[in-house]
């Protein structure tokens, strides 16, 4: 079943579920408040969750394409 979901997606399923659901919210337009009530922070600190996420992101999408790239 890995096969067949994107790299996207896939990185998104390995990422710690905060960081996954506050991305997933965030593209699914959902009000920010909203979204501080499902993770569990303040409003405040919203951009720089969603930085770290986004790192946390681009790490998995890395290993992903390395270790596509060995097979």
């Amino acid at each position: 079943m890995a096969d067949q979901l994107s790299a996207h997606e896939q990185a998104l399923r390995n990422l710690p579920l905060p960081y996954s659901l506050a991305l997933r919210l965030r593209d699914a337009a959902v009000a920010p408040e909203v979204i501080c009530d499902y993770i569990d922070v303040e409003e405040a600190s919203l951009a720089g969750f969603y930085r770290i996420a986004e790192a946390k992101l681009a790490t998995e999408l890395d290993l992903s394409r390395r270790s596509s790239d060995d097979c």
